[in-house]
């Protein structure tokens, strides 16, 4: 006997599970509701509407009910919004936003795809005021667009520095207006630590967007923006991008069952509390299988995964749930910038024993065209030596590196498995010893205690209580720019000036990005030095750690002078 499906909701989650649905079963019979006024878009390249990168809104929409229907005859319904699930009697409650009329749809199995709805905290005095934007779907976007081109704003604040503010920002920015951003944390792009993210302050920085750091919105007016901290911000317009809430009234009305995380709790096939009913997307809570613990994870790639497990299900197929790691990129005007699984703050969260490694090594072989370097960070578990999670920054191919951590991750890899990795190699795209390769290596002396290091967020520190630091970067490096209290001692002529080297106290070494740095420290270690540390990321690394917030903050540089080649 073929079933009745109906699905709450559309675009990643909703328009998969139907689509997988059909393709499973063509006797089923297939409803997905939707009550805004497309069933499928592409809701991660909205921001980029605002540029003209993506050129016209109908680009967005990738499919629309007429061609459900002809495709995989599925009833796909806009503008039809679920007010109510009766359980009891297995029906929908549905009313038509176009003519205001209600109605019952009938179930025999129903998958909620509600999403997550942006925040608009009602403490901030003004916040409908009605050139405040959220960005959620296709309609927003368009009308954050057209606001902003008819009534020829100029200066736009956009609140919240995860991914849908980065992307409005950056592409604001493009299209040739003034943009702040405010951020009522440390720092922008919370699945990076701070020592990354403090490449992207000083990116955006760079391309003329006003930062705002560790201060929040308390009142916004028709012409500017009021903070905490009393500072006013000029703004036309307003973009409001600190999060997002699950969608979850229908579930909790329903009396489903919701997680610690406030997501619709469902188990290993996204079966909710209640055996009829599925669930996936943003509005349900998964399991993070490095943390070991409940999240909410609203990307559209896990979303898409979790629609067709789902699907499995309804139609008699099994699926494995292995749980999620958290994978993602973001484009900031000339970087790249991409991460997977756990980051220094996260795996504190999770009691796990961790060390890291940062490193900044070239994209390719340096004398190939479009070289750049890489910043990437590998964190591993202490002792066992699993990976965690990686970032990487850049201009080249991130992408493929942070995807071969993911990879490895899931396998339960470590990092003697991810120092034989064999992986593609031609001049033009990467380096014989890649970036991950090469990040192993680093982090399996650290872990078997070949050499001892200090990250850059301890050099400042460093510096203001006059620590013994060696340069071993050649003279004309040096003289570009140099800790303040920095000796140079280049590493061609170390073994000569061995005697500089103080024996009795530390002594911590850097270079441009650590490999000679490392020989040094090997060199050294030979004629029986034992204390010794290398400065991890080195000077590159420092100046890009420290520009931001001396740039805003206006405090003493411990540099004489930065140097970011």
């Amino acid at each position: 006997m073929s079933k009745k499906i109906v699905i709450v909701g559309g675009v990643a989650g909703g328009a998969s599970a139907a689509a997988r649905i059909r393709r499973l079963d063509e006797q089923a019979e297939i409803v997905m509701l939707e009550r805004g006024h497309h069933v499928s878009f592409s809701n991660c390249a909205l921001p980029f509407y605002l540029s003209g990168m993506v050129a016209s809104s109908g680009s967005l929409v990738l499919m629309d009910p007429v061609k459900f229907k002809k495709q995989y005859n599925i009833d796909a319904r806009v503008n039809s919004e679920v007010t109510q699930i009766d359980r009891t009697h297995k029906v929908v409650k549905v009313k038509d936003l176009s003519t205001g009329s209600c109605y019952d749809e009938p179930y025999d199995v129903l998958v909620l795809s509600p999403g997550a709805a942006p925040i608009r905290p009602e403490s901030i005095q003004g916040i409908h005021l009605p050139h405040v934007f959220t960005v959620r779907n296709v309609d927003d976007i368009v009308a954050l667009k057209q606001y902003v081109d008819t009534n020829a704003v100029a200066q736009v604040a956009v609140v919240g520095g995860g991914f849908i503010g980065v992307e409005v920002a950056e592409n604001l920015r493009e299209s040739g207006k003034a943009v702040t951003m405010i951020e009522a944390m440390d720092q922008i792009m919370a699945p990076f630590d701070l020592d990354m993210a403090q490449i992207l302050h000083k990116e955006m920085a760079d391309h003329g967007v006003d930062l705002i750091l560790g201060d929040g919105v308390k009142q916004i007016e028709p012409d500017k923006v009021i903070l905490n901290s009393g500072k006013a911000v000029e703004a036309g317009a307003v973009v409001m991008a600190i999060g997002v809430r699950p969608e979850t009234s229908l579930a909790k009305d329903a009396g489903l069952i919701l997680g610690e995380t406030g997501g619709i709790q469902v188990d290993t096939n996204y079966k909710t509390s209640d055996p009829s009913i599925y669930a996936v997307g943003d509005a349900i809570e998964v399991y993070n299988r490095l943390a070991h613990k409940t999240v909410r994870l609203p990307l559209a790639g896990p979303a898409q995964r979790q629609a067709r497990a789902a699907a499995n299900d309804i139609c008699g197929l099994g699926s494995k749930n292995r749980g999620v790691i958290g994978s993602s990129i973001v484009k900031l005007f000339g970087l790249k910038a991409a991460s997977t699984g756990l980051n220094e703050k996260t795996a504190k969260a999770a009691g796990i024993p961790y060390d890291f490694v940062y490193i900044i090594p070239n994209d390719k072989v340096s004398i190939m065209p479009g070289n750049s370097p890489v910043h990437f960070k590998l964190l591993f578990e202490k002792p066992t030596g699993r990976i965690l999670g990686a970032q990487a920054i850049g201009k080249g191919s991130v992408d493929k590196r942070i995807d071969v951590i993911a990879a490895m991750i899931a396998m339960n890899a470590d990092l003697e498995d991810l120092q034989d990795l064999e992986l593609c190699y031609a001049p033009l795209f990467g380096t014989a010893k890649d970036v991950v390769n090469y990040a192993a290596m680093v982090a399996l002396n650290v872990q078997n205690g070949v050499f001892r290091q200090v990250p850059v967020t301890a050099v400042r520190s460093l510096v203001e209580n006059n620590a013994c630091i060696i340069d071993v970067r050649e003279e004309n490096e040096f003289e570009a720019g140099h800790l303040l209290n920095a000796k140079n001692i280049p590493l061609s002529q170390l073994r000569a000036r061995m005697a500089e080297i103080p024996r009795d106290r530390p002594v911590y070494l850097h270079c441009r990005s650590s490999q000679r740095s490392y020989n040094a420290i090997m060199a050294l270690q030979g004629h029986g030095y034992d204390n010794l540390w290398n400065i991890s990321g080195s000077f590159l690394g420092i100046c890009l750690y420290e520009y931001f917030t001396d740039l805003t903050e206006g405090r003493e540089k411990i540099v004489t002078a930065y140097n970011f080649k």
